[in-house]
C-alpha cells in the first residue's frame, strides 16, 4: 500500500489545492470557510488518482472538509464523475447544498444529475391503479393519498423525499412506486412521463451524477433495475462513507428470495386477472396454493432463532417438504403464468418474475457451493432465504476492473490503529494509494475520554445497570446533552426502562418516533438524553451545545448469531488467519470510531466521550480501540469529568 502522506508538501502554481486556500475562491467568496492544509492535500490526491486511473483510500478525519476536496478535482476533471454517498439523507445534501456551492465557486459548467433507486419515485401507473382500487383505506390512508394525488400533478421530480406529510414509512408508497418486478417498461401507459425514466436519463446525460450505495451496487453489481447499465462510461467512482461499502457489497452479491417477493408476485397476478377474460379461472387455485404454501413454511420457521445458518433450517420439523412443496407450487404457477403470457404485458411481467423466483429457488435451496454461505432471516410474518458469497474481494475486484475507471474510497473511519489492510483486504483493493488526515479539531482541548473503573464483564446480567449507573453521575454534570449508544436493542430497552424515572431531561428513544424527528426533538429540547443503537452511531450530526457527551456500553463486536460471519471466521481460521485479531477486532474498531465520532462536529464544540466497556484496558486488544481514536486526553476519575464540564461553565457560553 502506497502512502501519501507528503502530498500536503506539494507546491505548484496550478495545484488544484490553491483553490482551496488562503488566497483561494472558495476563502474570498464563502463565509465562514476556513482554509485547512488536509483538505487541499486530499484534493490533490483525488485529482492524481483521478488523472493516473488509480485507487485512493483517503481516511479523513471529521472536520477535514472532504466534501470539497473530491467535488473540486470532479468538477474540474472534463470527466464522468460517479459520486456516491451512504444515505439517501447524503445524497440529497450534496446534490441541493455541497454541489450547488462548489460549482458557483469554479464558475464550473458542469451537468449534474441526481438519481435513487426506483423505490423512491412516485409511479404513476401504479398510482393510478391504486386510486381506481379506491377501497379498504382508513381515514389516515385516504388522507395520504389525496396528498400523494395532489403533489403528483405539481412534482416534477417525482422524488418522496419532496412530500414530508407523508411519512416514509407510510405503507402506501408501497402502493404508489414501482419495482423492477412490477414494471411494466415501454409497455406502461405513463411512459412518456415517468419520473424513473426522466431521472435515469438525466443521469446518462450529466457531467457529475449523486448516487447511494445501494443503487451504484444495484447497477454494477446485478443490473437488477431491468434496464441494463445506468451509469455507463464514467471515468472515476467517489465512494463516500465508504466504510458501509463491505456489508453493502455482502447484500448485492447474494441471491435471495422472501416471502414478501412471493406474496407480491401472487397478488400481482390475480390482479392483472381482471383485465384478462378467462385468466381468473386458469390462476386463481394455483395462485392460492403458492399463497398457501408460503404460509405454511412460515409456520414450520416458527420455533427457529430469528436467524441462522441453511443446515439449521432444514433440521426444523417438516421444513424439508414445505420448502418442497413452495418449489413445486411455484413452478406450477410459473407454468400456468407462461401460457398466459401473450395476452398481456402484464401476464408476461408477473410470469418472468415467476421463472426468476423459482429459479433462485432452486438454486438456494439445492445447490450447496463452496463459496457461497447460505442462511435464512425469519420476521414477524415473513422469512427470506440467501445465499451470499464468502470471499467480497473477487467480485469487487472483477466488478472495478470492467470499469476502468479511477477509484476513490473516502470516509473518516477506515483505518484501524493507523493501517488500511483489514479495509482493502475486504474490497480486494490491491496496492492503492493510501492517504490518512487526521481532524482539524483541537481534541486535546475540546475532549475528553472517561473510562470508568469496577465495571463488570460486558456479559453479567446486570451490566446494563451498572453502565447506567456510571453514566448518571456523567449525565448530571454536562446537565443531559447526551447520546447513550447501544450494541443491541435489548440493553436499549433496558436502559430507557431505568432512565426514564431517574432523568429530569426528556428522554428520546430510538423506535419510539421516526429518526429524523426524534433528533429534530432532541437537538430543540437542548437538554434531551438521546437513546439509539445501530443507525444512531454513524451518520447523525448534530454540532452545538445540545450534544456534549456520548456514553457507549459496549464495544461493537458483530453479532455472534450471524451465520456469514461465522463462515469467514471459519474460513479464515483454515487460511491460518486469526479471526478474532484479524477480522472481529478491526471490524469492531470502525464501527467504534463511528459512534464516538458523533462527539465533536464542529470547532466550537466541546464534549466527554464515556467508553463503558472495561475490555478496553484489561484485554490486550484494547489497546488497538484506544490507539484508533481521535487523540484525546483519557481518565478514569469522575471528578476529572466534573472538571471539564466545570471550566466549560466557568468561560461561558461555547459559541455553536
Amino acid at each position: 500500500m502506497t502512502a501519501l502522506r507528503d502530498t500536503a508538501t506539494m507546491t505548484e502554481s496550478d495545484d488544484i489545492g490553491a483553490l482551496l486556500g488562503a488566497d483561494g475562491p472558495f476563502a474570498r467568496e464563502l463565509p465562514n470557510f476556513a482554509p485547512r492544509a488536509a483538505q487541499q492535500a486530499m484534493a490533490r490526491a483525488v485529482q492524481h488518482a483521478m488523472a493516473e486511473c488509480e485507487t485512493l483510500i483517503a481516511e479523513a478525519g471529521t472536520g477535514t472538509g472532504k466534501t470539497y476536496a473530491y467535488l473540486v478535482p470532479a468538477m474540474l476533471s472534463g470527466e464522468r464523475v460517479i459520486v456516491s454517498t451512504g444515505t439517501k439523507a447524503l445524497q440529497d445534501q450534496l446534490f441541493f447544498r455541497d454541489v450547488p456551492k462548489v460549482r458557483s465557486v469554479l464558475g464550473a459548467r458542469v451537468k449534474v444529475a441526481l438519481l435513487k433507486g426506483r423505490a423512491n419515485y412516485l409511479c404513476l401507473y401504479r398510482l393510478d391503479q391504486t386510486v381506481r382500487e379506491g377501497s379498504g383505506f382508513d381515514r389516515n390512508q385516504a388522507t395520504q393519498l389525496a396528498a400523494i394525488r395532489a403533489w403528483s400533478a405539481r412534482t416534477r421530480r417525482g422524488d418522496r423525499m419532496e412530500l414530508a406529510e407523508v411519512p416514509e414509512d407510510s405503507p402506501l408508497w408501497l402502493r404508489v412506486t414501482s419495482t423492477p418486478e412490477n414494471c411494466l417498461g415501454v409497455e406502461c401507459p405513463f411512459y412518456d412521463d415517468c419520473h424513473v425514466i426522466a431521472a435515469r436519463r438525466e443521469a446518462q446525460e450529466a457531467d457529475l451524477v449523486v448516487v447511494n450505495h445501494h443503487l451504484l451496487f444495484a447497477d454494477l453489481a446485478l443490473k437488477q433495475e431491468g434496464f441494463g447499465e445506468i451509469l455507463p462510461g464514467a471515468q472515476a467512482f467517489i465512494l463516500d462513507e465508504a466504510h458501509q461499502i463491505p456489508e453493502l457489497a455482502g447484500q448485492f452479491f447474494s441471491q435471495s428470495i422472501s416471502a414478501r417477493q412471493l406474496t407480491e408476485l401472487a397478488q400481482d397476478a390475480l390482479a392483472e386477472c381482471a383485465g384478462v377474460t378467462g385468466a381468473i379461472g386458469l390462476l386463481l387455485e394455483p395462485i392460492e396454493a403458492l399463497q398457501e404454501a408460503v404460509r405454511k413454511l412460515r409456520l414450520r420457521l416458527e420455533s427457529l432463532p430469528a436467524r441462522g445458518a441453511f443446515h439449521d433450517l432444514l433440521k426444523g420439523d417438516g421444513v424439508p417438504p414445505a420448502l418442497r412443496d413452495l418449489g413445486e407450487l411455484l413452478a406450477a404457477l410459473t407454468d400456468v403464468l407462461a401460457s398466459q403470457a401473450e395476452r398481456s404485458r402484464g401476464f408476461m411481467n408477473v410470469h418472468d418474475r415467476a421463472a426468476g423466483l423459482s429459479e433462485r429457488l432452486d438454486r438456494i435451496t439445492e445447490e450447496h457451493s463452496e463459496q457461497d454461505v447460505r442462511w435464512y432471516e425469519l420476521f414477524p410474518r415473513g422469512f427470506a432465504l440467501h445465499a451470499t458469497p464468502l470471499d467480497l474481494a473477487a467480485p469487487l475486484r472483477a466488478m472495478r476492473e470492467r470499469t476502468h475507471a479511477a477509484w476513490i474510497h473516502t470516509s473518516a473511519t477506515l483505518s484501524v490503529a493507523g493501517h488500511f489492510d483489514h479495509f482493502a483486504r475486504q474490497l480486494g483493493l490491491d496496492d492503492p494509494q493510501a492517504l490518512s488526515l487526521e481532524s482539524p479539531f483541537d481534541y486535546a482541548r475540546q475532549a475528553l475520554c472517561y473510562i470508568p473503573e469496577k465495571l463488570p464483564d460486558p456479559a453479567a446480567r446486570d451490566y446494563t445497570d451498572r453502565v447506567i449507573d456510571a453514566a448518571m453521575p456523567v449525565l448530571e454534570a454536562s446537565d443531559g446533552r447526551a447520546f447513550l449508544l447501544f450494541t443491541s436493542h435489548r440493553a436499549l430497552r433496558r436502559a430507557a426502562e431505568l432512565l426514564a424515572d431517574r432523568v429530569p431531561w426528556p428522554l428520546f428513544v430510538q423506535g419510539s418516533a421516526p429518526r429524523h424527528q426524534l433528533l429534530e426533538e432532541f437537538r430543540a429540547s437542548g437538554h434531551g438524553v438521546l437513546l439509539g443503537a445501530a443507525s444512531f452511531w454513524e451518520g447523525v450530526d448534530v454540532a452545538g451545545e445540545a450534544l456534549s457527551v456520548v456514553v457507549i456500553d459496549k464495544l461493537p463486536f458483530a453479532a455472534p448469531d450471524d451465520p456469514v460471519l461465522q463462515a469467514r471466521l471459519e474460513a479464515l481460521e483454515q487460511m491460518g488467519v486469526n479471526p478474532f485479531m484479524g477480522w472481529q477486532v478491526p471490524s469492531a474498531v470502525i464501527a467504534l470510531k463511528q459512534g464516538a465520532g458523533r462527539l465533536i462536529r464542529d470547532v466550537h464544540d466541546r464534549g466527554v466521550l464515556v467508553l463503558c466497556d472495561p475490555r478496553l484496558t484489561s484485554k490486550g486488544y484494547g489497546k488497538l480501540f484506544l490507539a484508533s481514536l481521535p487523540p484525546m486526553p483519557r481518565t478514569r476519575e469522575l471528578a476529572q469529568v466534573r472538571r471539564f464540564f466545570d471550566e466549560h461553565q466557568s468561560c461561558g457560553a461555547v459559541q455553536s
